[in-house]
């Protein structure tokens, strides 16, 4: 490749200070030179800015932008995102660790496709707060691939339907990024309102290699859907609401109906009442109809009893 594109990863860090600096770490050890790293300190309470600012003076890499108070992951990143110069952007958490080859494959990959394809993702480990390898995002074979067929092309209705891409294995075109003008700041999370937005409008496309490792904690995203009075779920209800108006055919309708079916049941569990009304409505719009499943979930929200309580008992 005669021309490096730059690349501008950007990290985002809010009380990570124990693994920023091996994240920022993981971005200057890159196989690939053509790098920018922005760095967004989301106003931790912890010494994460204090490490940031150390390695920044240690290795004279990385540009640092401090929060003065917390404003969130997304309109965090969109403060970044106006600031970053490369052709393509990644998204890093302050506690993931992309492996050396990572961007250096994606840029290999994107160089060589039509820019249809905004987004490249990749299999990932998923390690512990020990940096112990638990698993990994898609089952591999003894040569480190998957062992099921992973879709790249139009995802639309898949992602749709069900959770498959792993969040910063990500490598997006930036141009994309812009045109969708970066993520929805009134949401509390990103990645299914993006997974959405951007396949409804560009492709995806997947490299079969192990190129990041995703810490898995126990406040992780995953683990807070189950949290009681989850902050999240309301956004999750929001996305399915704008999927709706995006959709053009009764299959989209269905894969979205079958998604507000799983959602539905975690909102009222973990009692929010709000985000549970809110897919009802879209549940009803999905199909034109009530159905036994949504009268049945619309009784439960009518009757709202202490469900998380109730449920925790048995899992004891």
């Amino acid at each position: 490749m005669d021309f490096l594109p730059t690349v501008s990863v950007i990290c985002i860090c809010y009380n990570q200070g124990r693994w920023v600096e091996k994240a920022l770490a993981s971005v200057m050890n890159q196989t690939y030179s053509n790098l920018e790293l922005i760095i967004v300190d989301d106003a931790s309470s912890d010494d994460s800015r204090e490490r940031i600012t150390e390695f920044i003076e240690k290795h004279h890499f990385g540009t640092f932008i401090f929060n003065p108070e917390n404003i969130g992951n997304c309109r965090s990143f969109n403060l970044a995102l106006k600031n970053a110069k490369g052709r393509y952007i990644i998204d890093l958490a302050a506690d993931d660790v992309l492996l050396p080859e990572r961007i250096a494959k994606g840029v290999e990959m994107f160089e060589n496709l039509p820019p249809e394809y905004a987004v490249q993702y990749t299999n990932a480990a998923f390690i512990d707060e020990n940096d112990c390898i638990t698993g990994f995002h898609y089952p591999i074979d003894h040569k480190g691939k998957s062992t099921q067929a992973i879709p790249e092309g139009n995802l639309y209705k898949i992602l749709l339907e069900k959770y498959l891409v792993s969040p910063p294995t990500m490598m997006i075109r930036k141009e994309a990024l812009d045109s969708l003008e970066g993520y929805d700041e009134g949401l509390t999370y990103e990645d299914f309102d993006f997974w959405l937005r951007s396949s409804r409008h560009y492709l995806y496309c997947y490299c079969d290699e192990v190129l990041l490792h995703k810490r898995m904690l126990k406040n992780s995203a995953s683990n807070r859907q189950k949290m009681y009075k989850n902050p999240h779920t309301l956004s999750t209800a929001i996305v399915c609401e704008k999927a709706l108006k995006m959709n053009v055919s009764e299959e989209e309708n269905a894969a979205l109906y079958r998604r507000l079916h799983y959602e539905v049941k975690w909102a009222l569990y973990t009692e929010n009442w709000e985000a549970a009304e809110l897919m009802l409505s879209s549940m009803r719009k999905c199909r034109n109809d009530s159905g036994f499943l949504v009268g049945l979930y619309t009784l439960l929200l009518k009757i709202r009893l202490p469900y998380y309580k109730i449920l925790r008992i048995f899992h004891k």
